[in-house]
């Protein structure tokens, strides 16, 4: 950066330069911390400029003033100086940024357009070209300065990250202590031969392991990057089988009242997220009114013409969740939706609850509508768009369980380039009755389908080393085009929606998933028509 910049505790002892500082003033950083700033300010400026910064430090508020700092040669040059808190969550000041922009060239064309005023007939055309020159000097100092501005804010996203890091690390850390200390008790029970008391430790591992996937999960929705499976979803049904869920999670103290319109179509979105958004919109709503209330929950169709600027759907359907709670002030219905931000004590809220909503509805082309009144509650309305044409998928998830039916001798090839993973995938697909070979990549994969082995099913991770899993399939194809292909992912930026990214005869399961998942997805794939 162009300019000279310094950092400063919270009582504005500055403790930090950076090089443009040295190179200008010919310093170090042991000589400014012996003789101070005020050491290079030409001294018909240092009183008021010293009163001025001083009282900014001990207000909290920006500082900003221009003055004259000598050069290394003895020489002074005008600067436009400023300096910003940074504060945390609460409030509170953690240091303080400055930056100092050389200006001599602004100021040198104010002294000479005072010039000019006293003799402008002689010099007017000089110095307007002088003006000029000037002019793009600044525009150019300008545009550095939002330069440095933009690396700031940077640097405050940044360090919003690091919080979140340590954050996840912590709650995974609490997870997968669960799930490494129950696996160690049930290897010292298993060796002592007390296998009857195994039992509670696999549930605690289970447990801690699907806590786990449930955070990634909220996090990939805030992200926008979970694998959405885009179905007809008939949302009056959906709300209705969760309505003595909803009952539950509100408590006696708060009335819900449920009205649903008659004449609805079917919406096109992932039925498992849009529950657990109006999951997250009924916890809310149900923390703003701590003295008890009322939560209706409505559904009805908006046609194109009224739905919100920008969605292109032909008709929408609307699912809205309507508090009487505290309501919101306009500063926290700007940042509602913001990731990590929460209005809830510590340890009371995530801050993705909301997030979460507005990147999965998103993303299935809706939108998300709040409005709230301080005092008199919020309301948050869903827009989830009606669409034709989407594939069915091979078997729904959502029916009443069934018989798992295993194998009967088929071969599968199995592609995963983690070996525990490829391991355990091998081992549960060979429980099941199926023939089983595996590969560690995608050349190693297409050795095995260009020969003459019987293949008659893909298992192949998305995320492979190099030729990636839907590259891998595509080959395959060409060579044995009626193969089918069962992509497993924890993360594919290319598979955020099912649809695209799936031809005939694929399915995706996402990890982490239970055996029984596996079974499900392999026999639908080969019994299908």
């Amino acid at each position: 950066m162009s300019q000279l910049a310094w950092i400063a505790d919270p009582s504005g002892e500055i403790y930090w330069y950076n090089a443009r500082w040295y190179s200008y003033t010919g310093t170090s950083l042991e000589a400014m911390l012996a003789l101070g700033w005020r050491s290079l300010h030409h001294p018909d400026h240092l009183e008021r400029v010293d009163a001025r910064i001083m009282r900014c430090f001990a207000t909290g508020s920006v500082w900003e003033d221009t003055f004259p700092l000598r050069g290394k040669d003895g020489s002074y040059r005008w600067f436009l100086s400023r300096a910003l808190p940074i504060r945390d969550d609460q409030g509170g000041i953690t240091y303080w940024l400055g930056t100092n922009t050389d200006i001599t060239a602004q100021v040198s064309a104010e002294e000479a357009l005072r010039e000019l005023n006293e003799s402008l007939e002689q010099r007017v055309a000089e110095r307007t070209r002088e003006l000029a020159t000037a002019n793009e000097l600044l525009q150019v100092e300008i545009s550095e300065r939002a330069i440095a501005e933009d690396a700031l804010r940077h640097a405050q996203k940044m360090d919003a990250i690091g919080q979140l890091t340590g954050g996840i690390a912590h709650d995974f850390n609490n997870m997968l202590t669960g799930v490494l200390g129950a696996l160690d008790l049930v290897q010292r029970r298993v060796a002592a031969g007390r296998i009857e008391e195994v039992g509670r430790y696999i549930d605690a591992a289970v447990s801690s392991a699907n806590r786990a996937a449930a955070l990634t999960h909220r996090l990939l929705a805030f992200a926008r990057r979970q694998s959405l499976n885009p179905q007809p979803v008939e949302i009056n049904g959906m709300v209705v089988s969760m309505e003595d869920l909803l009952r539950r999670t509100l408590g006696e103290h708060i009335e819900l009242e449920i009205d649903l319109c008659s004449q609805m179509r079917r919406a096109t979105t992932d039925e498992h997220q849009l529950e657990n958004a109006l999951l997250n919109l009924v916890i809310n709503a149900r923390d703003a009114m701590p003295e008890g209330g009322r939560l209706l929950i409505g559904t009805d169709m908006v046609p194109a013409a009224t739905a919100p600027e920008g969605l292109t759907a032909d008709d929408y359907v609307r699912l809205s969740v309507q508090d009487t709670g505290c309501g919101m002030p306009p500063d926290v219905i700007a940042r509602a939706f913001d990731p990590f931000f929460t209005t809830k004590p510590i340890g009371q809220g995530t801050g993705l609850g909301l997030s979460m909503v507005y990147g999965f509805v998103s993303q299935t082309g809706g939108h998300v509508q709040l409005d709230s009144v301080v005092g008199k509650g919020t309301r948050i309305e869903l827009y989830l768009p009606c669409r034709a044409g989407l594939p069915q998928p091979l078997f729904d998830n959502a029916e009443s369980p069934v018989q798992l039916k295993g194998g009967q001798g088929e071969t599968v090839l199995v592609v995963e380039d983690e070996p525990e993973v490829r391991m355990l995938v091998i081992d549960a697909l060979t429980d099941l009755g199926y023939r089983v070979v595996d590969a560690p990549d995608g050349p190693a994969a297409l050795l095995i389908v260009q020969g003459a082995e019987p293949i008659d099913l893909l298992v192949t991770d998305v995320g492979l080393p190099g030729m990636n899993g839907r590259q891998l399939a595509e080959i395959a194809r060409q060579h044995r085009p009626q193969l089918r292909v069962l992509f497993v992912t924890g993360y594919a930026r290319n598979a955020q929606v099912r649809g695209d990214f799936l031809g005939e005869g694929m399915d995706m399961l996402a990890k982490p998933f239970s055996i029984d998942d596996l079974s499900l997805r392999v026999r639908g794939l080969l019994d299908a028509d």
